[in-house]
């Protein structure tokens, strides 16, 4: 019997060693660093406490239920081993929210009744008030009241009527009270539920202590939701002094948690019409069959594209992140679901995306105008939220105990940023604090200002454009780790338009557009005399004349490059060959010819284009 209670005591004491729970211990943790990338960021937290002797979990909670568990890196300071690290998601602060919102809405549901309450009583007090109206006759219809009666009727009616009117007012005054507090608790739970984070996230650390005693926890984790894009602002007083560059940074973040008084980092790592100068494509000239699309119809000239963003009930979607495919520029829509963005010139899609729905990619086609409605993504919806009141499972992700990485500690630098060198990235650092709410509008951050030493020259096309479009060109730009961004443009104090910095450009001269200026005024014409058509053989000669006229309306001297073309032949049996080009540098291989003109005040040039196209007469080209 003894023999048979050994291996029973044993497995009892087994199983309450199991059974017992590790203490709990929550430390109060703060941001005090965020690195944006271009889409992304990396949170720096600290937190500071007593811990326990013995094995025991540190709780940092109030997370963003955003943050990748995998990317959590813990460092400590203090007495004690660093066991395991991983995040669980928090649903105990999400009742909390849910609890509120009910009682919200319990509020909500009490105003709504005395409301039908005061609206019957509205009704009873018309009824009352008809019933004293339809009786006022007096006396029978022999004989009228006496002067008693009839004061003491007026005195009735007056005092009745009085006392429903001032009832009646008083009402209406309690049911229009009752609308606007109804209206305010529906915001509140609104603005409860707007980023739809009703759950956040804990990081649980394992630690083991031969003693209790203080411990300092440095933990860093990268977030979704959160991110920023490249923004300028490019003013130029005139053309012989340097051209002012704003670097600027349009912050997002809808993280779930507020960002408070936090150093910033950014990080490279990942009017209507437009002020961008049209781009010239070689023409490449074929047979008609082998045609297929005529690109000279419709100017391919970049422009700007606006529009809403809704959800599938169409209510607007603030904080939606719009960004242009393949690139850098992007924006965030704003209170009433608008957004716009300058397009560059190879622009094909927009992404779309925002916390709780599909992200969609929409086609531009053209279009200066694209508006989207977004659906719900169920799936993203049951992994951070919990519908209703029900309470849910708890998932728990594990992640991995690592040091943090090395950074290079800087001193505080005299300026506003500082700009850090990496590897493989530049970061830009904030000196002074930022605060940053999660609700996904937009924070412009000044990043850096410079006076940069600019040549400045117009190009005009007029094949394309009518308009002569000034260009700063800036020499040595790698220097300023510019990124390819949007530009408000300043020409003499005035704002002229949008543009795109075309950081991504290989060239070693940035160029800069500066929009256009109606003071240079240009025609190009079709030369009919020079444009004509004949058959020889069995060959057919066609040949074209354009005159181009320029005329500077500025009161100082301008340099002007101007661009046009004739086209390339691809097939042995048509020849091309140029004619009078009032000494423009033709590039045989292009098929792209330049002038560069300088126009003195008032002055007034033509230039001419003249070309011949021979082929085969059993074939057809397009030539206009």
């Amino acid at each position: 019997m003894k023999n048979a209670l050994i291996p029973f005591l044993m497995l009892f004491f087994v199983a309450q060693a199991f059974g017992q729970e590790l203490k709990e211990t929550a430390l109060t943790s703060k941001i005090q660093d965020v690195t944006l990338f271009l889409s992304g960021a990396q949170v720096f937290e600290n937190a500071t406490g007593q811990i326990p002797s013995g094995e025991s979990v540190i709780l940092l909670k109030g997370l963003s239920p955003y943050l990748d568990e995998k990317s959590i890196q813990v460092k400590g300071q203090g007495n004690f081993t660093i066991q395991a690290v991983n995040k669980r998601l928090d649903y105990l602060s999400e009742k909390e929210v849910g609890e509120k919102v009910k009682a919200l809405e319990d509020q909500i549901e009490g105003i709504s009744k005395s409301q039908t309450l005061a609206q019957n009583r509205l009704q009873v007090l018309a009824t009352k008030s008809s019933l004293l109206t339809s009786n006022k006759d007096l006396g029978g219809s022999q004989s009228g009241p006496t002067m008693a009666e009839l004061r003491a009727a007026l005195d009735f009616f007056d005092a009745e009527l009085t006392k429903i009117t001032a009832e009646e007012l008083k009402i209406k005054a309690e049911i229009g009270e009752g609308e606007r507090k109804m209206q305010q608790l529906r915001n509140q739970i609104s603005a409860m539920q707007e980023s739809q984070n009703k759950s956040t996230a804990e990081i649980r650390i394992r630690v083991k202590a031969p003693a209790a005693g203080t411990a300092t926890f440095q933990v860093n984790y990268l977030v979704a939701n959160a991110g920023w894009y490249p923004k300028y602002d490019v003013r130029v007083k005139n053309i012989n002094e340097p051209l002012q560059l704003t670097y600027k940074a349009e912050v997002y973040q809808n993280t779930g948690v507020d960002w408070k008084n936090v150093k910033l980092r950014f990080s490279n790592a990942n009017p209507n019409q437009s002020g961008q100068s049209p781009n010239l494509d070689k023409w490449e000239l074929n047979y008609a069959r082998y045609t297929t699309v005529n690109k000279f119809a419709v100017p391919q000239t970049p422009g700007t594209v606006s529009g809403v963003v809704m959800d599938e009930f169409g209510d607007p979607l603030s904080g939606t992140t719009v960004l242009v495919k393949g690139t850098t520029l992007g924006t965030v829509t704003d209170t009433e679901g608008r957004y716009s963005l300058t397009l560059p010139a190879n622009a094909q899609s927009l992404l779309f995306s925002f916390i709780g729905y599909a992200s969609q990619e929409v086609q531009i086609q053209g279009r200066s105008n694209l508006s989207v409605s977004l659906i719900e993504d169920t799936q993203m919806l049951q992994e951070v939220v919990v519908t209703g009141y029900a309470s849910s499972p708890k998932r728990e992700l594990t992640g991995s105990a690592t040091t943090v990485r090395g950074r290079n500690s800087m001193e505080a630098a005299p300026l506003i940023t500082s700009f850090i060198e990496n590897q493989t990235t530049v970061e830009i650092e904030v000196a002074e604090p930022y605060s940053i709410k999660t609700n996904g509008e937009r924070t412009l951050v000044d990043l850096k200002g410079y006076d940069i030493p600019a040549t400045y020259r117009y190009t005009a096309i007029p094949k394309l454009d009518k308009d002569a479009f000034l260009i700063a060109e800036i020499a040595e730009w790698n220097q300023y780790s510019l990124l390819e961004g949007e530009s408000n443009l300043y020409f003499e104090d005035g704002f002229v338009g949008r543009s795109i910095l075309n950081a991504a450009a290989l060239q070693d001269t940035l160029q800069v557009s500066m929009g256009r200026d109606r003071s240079i005024v240009m025609n190009r014409e079709k030369v009919d005399q020079f444009s004509k058509k004949r058959t020889i053989g069995s060959n057919i000669t066609e040949s074209r004349g354009y005159e181009i006229t320029l005329k500077n309306n500025k009161s100082q001297a301008v340099t002007l490059l101007v661009k046009d073309q004739i086209p390339v032949s691809v097939n042995s049996s048509i020849t091309v060959t140029s004619g009078e080009l009032s000494g423009g540098k033709l590039d045989p291989q292009t098929g792209i010819l330049t002038w560069e003109i300088t126009l003195a005040p008032g002055a007034q040039q033509k230039l001419s284009l003249q070309y011949e196209v021979k082929y085969p007469k059993s074939e057809r080209i397009i030539l206009d």
